[in-house]
């Protein structure tokens, strides 16, 4: 099935929840509303002519400067091996409430993608199973994907940046 049949086949069984697509890209894609990601998913997984049963990755991005709101975007890819079809689907929160649910219960290797997500952008997963720091130490403040995410002068009792050659050079304490 190509990106026309799939976007159809999602917007026929969910019509108020695919706010957007990319029907006929070259990577096809569809934006759902947050409230339905699961729902969404569920369905690409269990309808027997979408099939979409793996789960390639789930990644994050920070909508700052690119989109009128800065808003983040979490991004799924899935494919079918049965059919050999794929789509990405994407769902937009505000940075202020970034939370989804997650969809471990239907691919659960996205155990480790969310984590990674919520580790490094700050999407909080409803429903994960584990959700916590997978890159970082827990003690870590922020996450350091964000935009406005700033680097503190020391973090876990070390330095965070160092004397450039420059620095060196002029015999200044950078």
């Amino acid at each position: 099935m190509d990106g026309n049949g799939i976007v159809a086949a999602v917007r026929a069984r969910f019509p108020d929840a695919v706010v957007a697509d990319g029907a006929a890209a070259k990577d096809p894609w569809i934006q759902v509303a947050p409230v339905a990601v699961a729902d969404v998913m569920r369905h690409l997984r269990d309808a027997p002519d979408l099939a979409f049963d793996h789960l390639v990755c789930v990644t994050g991005v920070d909508l700052t400067g690119i989109a009128e709101k800065p808003d983040l975007r979490c991004v799924w890819h899935v494919a079918s091996y049965a059919h050999g079809h794929q789509i990405t689907v994407r769902a937009d929160v505000p940075r202020d409430a970034a939370v989804l649910g997650s969809v471990t219960g239907i691919w659960p290797s996205a155990a480790w993608h969310e984590r990674e997500t919520w580790d490094l952008l700050g999407i909080r997963f409803e429903g994960h199973p584990d959700l916590r720091r997978i890159l970082l130490p827990e003690e870590w403040v922020g996450h350091p994907l964000r935009k406005d995410w700033k680097e503190a002068p020391r973090a876990l009792g070390f330095p965070t940046t160092r004397r450039t050659l420059l620095d060196e050079i002029r015999g200044g304490n950078g």
